[in-house]
């Protein structure tokens, strides 16, 4: 609430009062005296000895963020850890849904807020570090690149359904650009999923979870098997399988959805496509029937669109609301009524590694991931365009009307449209790691292939045969059809794997370190490594796809199948300068060259100073380049459509009328070839205190600057401002929106900065046990967006503008207890209210919607355990404790209405339970 106050009396890009700050952290502290969170536990703290001093026989290691091994309190760079345990306790059996509890990763996809129907990239789970976009974001297991998800779209990255979630030791976020050594897309930040290496035993584990109101249940197991001992006997073998299921959830099973109102409040999001078809008559029918006296629930027409079973409409998804889409002659329908909130998901992980020992200076290993998520979207039932005669509607014919009639047909007898999204994932790491001379050095070739299958299973028809049937009066679009009718919609049904999706990448990486000389705080160390990457990418449209033949599942311009590849070549060097015990410098540089792009050096320098073992003052400075993804350059034109939107043009002729001027108007993605690499400046400053030994605290600032950004126009900010982006419009001959562009280009910049804030309590011991906790949060200072050199920056720093928000403040709060055997934690999340989507209508005067403030969203999770044994545990818990409901929104971006899907839950109240047995 604190942060909230301080985002209505402070400028977007400006750092806060003094006094401020000083109260915010005093209150994190204060909380902290009871309280802690999920993320970063122990990560920041000093590594110091009972006695205060550092612990020189700690065992240096690679810290994400650094090729040189050293202790994790050393980095220059703020880099926060999530430990197996905090994943236990929070309950949590994914890496989505572990991602979402980083109160830095903003804006990233999840398995709700892709719902959609013929939308891309539906089962694509990504991270999104900063809200500077998923492309920016790079995702490592083990400190090595994964295929990216193959599916062209706007985004790039990593499926996080590709992360074997129970095979995790760790989680190392690192919260600053990386570009100098990880490559062109760690802008944003790097997360790095590791999973254990030496594993030895058994492990078995089973998690269960139900929902208060039904839908949306979980199961899942593991198995983790290893033996070998690298000491003693040389080698070690382990295997981790986790499988999942995840039960579907419909919009009928959560009474949040009904209290949204979304038909009275956002009427014109919905869709005029209607059973009973609504009738879309010409101006000049229109005319006729006015002129004959023609009646409509006893009143003369006044609107082209027409129902002839108005105001019944046959509900319940389909409604009449004069003031909706379907207007005054016409029927609305209402698809927040028929459709799924959180899909059924089956989920399987395999993930097995071994290392050999060679001798005491040399070691090989090698390491298998393989992973297959399927994705069960049911989106609303099908809405193909239609014509019929005039002479075959008797209440028409009886007017004297004549000639063909358009339709907006809901083909309820159809049945929803149902779609198969299923992605696989293999990779394949060999290499060898040990001492030559001085020189410590690591190698490594991966193998990683991603693909994605979409198959329409249901509700997606031929559209040849389901106009003629419509056309022969065998479909009735009015009512119930005949048996004959029946027969046919079950015939043409369409169960086709529609699009085929391949990524593969081969690399092959090496890095060496060693110290060089004496200085005067410890060894001047080296590292060098380097990176010869192959990057391929294949999408092939089915036949019947391209043929164009299936309703509501457009195919993309060309008709063509897309290979695609690249050769990508990196080297980078870092140097370790401890100048003193208080003083130490940290320079790194990195040249990456992309095939048809061209390259770019990206340096940084890092610099730490601690002038006591209280303290720790750092700050780093670098510069980065995003490259283009081959999606970006050669991905097929995609045929999409917007919200539903009025058009200005359209609403100016037909004075305000949404059901003439409100549609979901077709869009035309394009990529571009020619397009340049994004080029960043990144900063951060900060400091580490550890002020007791139970206490740790750390405040990181962070900036990040962007031009030549790749993006396009959203098509709310084109028909807000025709004037400029007119010529993106296409239309027909009537001066309607035939169809919108939406390119993209080179354009503007974005800024973001702002704070993160992290404080550990640890190891507190009383009578009444032993107390700990954790609050990482991240406070955003500026967020924006410029859409064309010399523009305005437009920000959505805690204001909705065409695809999404950053909250001005979001953290985790946990704490735990233990005693004895038993142990608990309790966890709260939260995210600050914001400026709703407003101006998504007109940016003149915000008519059509309420202006609306998106409340604040908060949820408390708690969980218990109880260790029978060392080998035997028992947990349970519940998250979303209140049953908070996610919060009502005006956005037009997703496909579900009512509320933002992107960081919210839709799932309300959870209870779960899990059982842990470990053979050791």
């Amino acid at each position: 609430m604190q942060a909230e106050q301080q985002a209505k009396h402070q400028g977007g890009g400006s750092l806060p009062r003094e006094a401020a700050l000083a109260r915010t952290i005093r209150l994190a502290l204060g909380v902290l005296g009871m309280t802690a969170a999920l993320g970063v536990p122990g990560t920041d703290a000093l590594a110091q000895t009972a006695n205060g001093e550092i612990d020189p026989a700690l065992r240096r290691v690679e810290i994400t963020g650094s090729a040189i091994k050293r202790l994790e309190s050393e980095t220059a760079l703020p880099v926060q850890v999530i430990t197996r345990a905090d994943i236990d306790k929070a309950g949590v059996t994914t890496a989505a849904e572990l991602m979402a509890r980083v109160s830095a990763n903003v804006g990233g996809l999840t398995d709700g807020a892709s719902i959609n129907v013929g939308g891309d990239q539906r089962g694509f789970n990504s991270a999104n570090l900063r809200g500077v976009g998923t492309s920016s974001t790079l995702v490592l297991l083990n400190g090595r690149r994964m295929a990216n998800f193959a599916s062209p779209g706007d985004d790039t990255g990593v499926d996080l359904n590709n992360i074997p979630a129970a095979a995790l030791q760790r989680v190392e976020v690192l919260l600053d650009g990386a570009s100098a050594l990880y490559g062109t897309d760690a802008i944003g930040g790097v997360i790095n999923f590791i999973t254990r290496k030496d594993y030895q035993g058994l492990d078995l584990n089973v998690y269960g979870s139900r929902t208060d109101e039904g839908g949306a249940g979980k199961r899942t197991a593991s198995i983790t098997a290893g033996t070998g001992n690298l000491e003693t006997d040389g080698y070690n073998v382990f295997a981790v399988v986790d499988l999942q299921q995840t039960d579907r959830l419909s919009t009928s099973q959560r009474k949040f959805i009904s209290n949204l109102h979304v038909p009275e409040r956002l009427g014109h999001l919905l869709s005029s496509y209607t059973s009973p078809a609504n009738i879309r008559l010409s101006g000049d029918q229109r005319d006729f029937l006015q002129e004959k006296g023609f009646l409509l629930n006893g009143k003369p027409i006044t609107n082209r669109l027409i129902n002839l079973s108005i105001p019944t409409c046959s509900g319940p998804a389909n409604v009449y609301l004069p003031a909706g889409t379907g207007g005054v002659d016409a029927c609305t329908y209402n698809y927040m009524g028929d459709t799924e909130l959180y899909p059924k998901t089956d989920k399987q992980n395999l993930l097995t590694r071994g290392v050999f020992k060679l001798n005491s200076d040399h070691q090989l290993y090698a390491e298998a991931a393989l992973s297959r998520s399927r994705s069960y979207y049911v989106g609303s039932t099908s809405r193909p365009d239609g014509d019929i005669d005039a002479g075959m509607v008797p209440q028409l014919a009886a007017a004297g009307l004549t000639g063909p009639l358009a339709l907006r047909i809901r083909l309820d007898e159809a049945g929803r449209r149902t779609s198969e999204l299923t992605s696989e994932s293999q990779r394949y790491v060999v290499g060898a790691t040990g001492t030559v001379g001085k020189w410590d050095y690591d190698i490594g070739l991966n193998h990683s292939v991603n693909v994605v299958k979409d198959r329409d299973t249901h509700g997606y028809l031929l559209a040849d045969q389901l106009q003629q049937g419509i056309t022969d009066g065998i479909i009735n679009p009015f009512g119930e059809s005949s048996a004959a009718g029946k027969a046919l919609l079950d015939k043409i049904q369409v169960n086709d794997e529609v699009r085929h999706a391949r990524g593969t990448m081969d690399s092959l990486d090496f890095k060496v370190s060693r110290a060089l000389s004496a200085m005067g705080g410890g060894d001047l160390a080296l590292a060098v490594g380097g990176e010869v990457r192959r990057e391929r990418t294949e999408f092939r449209p089915s036949a019947l796809l391209l043929s164009g033949n299936i309703t509501d599942d457009a195919a993309p311009e060309g008709g063509r199948f897309t290979s695609d590849s690249r050769n990508v070549q990196a080297i980078y060097s870092e140097l370790l300068l401890p100048f003193t015990k208080q003083w130490q410098a940290q320079l790194s540089g990195r040249y990456d060259h992309y095939q048809q792009v061209g390259g770019a050096l990206s340096p940084k320098l890092g610099v730490t100073y601690m002038p006591n073992k209280q303290l720790l003052v750092r700050a780093s400075a670098g510069k980065g380049f995003r490259a283009p993804s081959m999606s970006d350059l050669h991905r097929p034109t995609v045929y999409s459509q917007t919200a539903t939107l009025p058009d200005p043009v359209l609403c100016a002729a037909e004075n305000n009328d949404y059901s003439s001027c409100a549609n979901n108007w077709d869009t035309r993605r394009y990529s571009n070839d020619k397009l340049k690499p994004e080029r960043s400046r990144q900063f951060s400053a900060g400091l580490v205190l550890e002020p007791g030994k139970h206490w740790t605290f750390s405040a990181d600032y962070w900036n990040i600057e962007r031009s030549n950004l790749i993006s396009e126009i959203g098509d709310d900010i084109i028909l807000g401002n025709l004037a400029k982006y007119g010529d993106l419009v296409h239309r027909n001959a009537d001066n309607e929106i035939d169809y919108i562009d939406l390119r993209k280009e080179n354009r503007g910049a974005q800024k973001a900065s702002g704070l993160d804030l992290t404080a550990d309590l640890h190891g507190v011991k009383t009578a009444w046990g032993r107390f700990g906790g954790h609050l990482s949060g991240t406070y955003v200072l500026a967020s924006k967006i410029q859409t064309s050199p010399g523009d305005a920056y437009v920000s959505n720093l805690n204001a909705f503008v065409t695809d999404g928000v950053v909250q001005r403040w979001r953290h985790t709060i946990t704490v735990d207890w233990d005693l004895g055997p038993y142990s608990a934690s309790l966890s709260n999340t939260y995210s600050s209210g914001y400026k709703d989507q407003n101006s998504a209508i007109n940016t003149d005067d915000g008519s059509v919607v309420q202006p609306n403030r998106v409340k604040a969203y908060t949820m408390w999770d708690m969980s218990g355990a109880y260790a029978f044994s060392k080998a035997f545990k028992l947990r349970a818990g519940i998250q979303n404790m209140f049953n908070t409901s996610p919060p009502y929104s005006n956005q037009a971006y997703y496909f579900l209405s009512g509320y933002d899907p992107s960081y919210t839950d839709p799932r309300g109240r959870r209870f779960y339970a899990s059982a842990n047995y470990s053979f050791k």
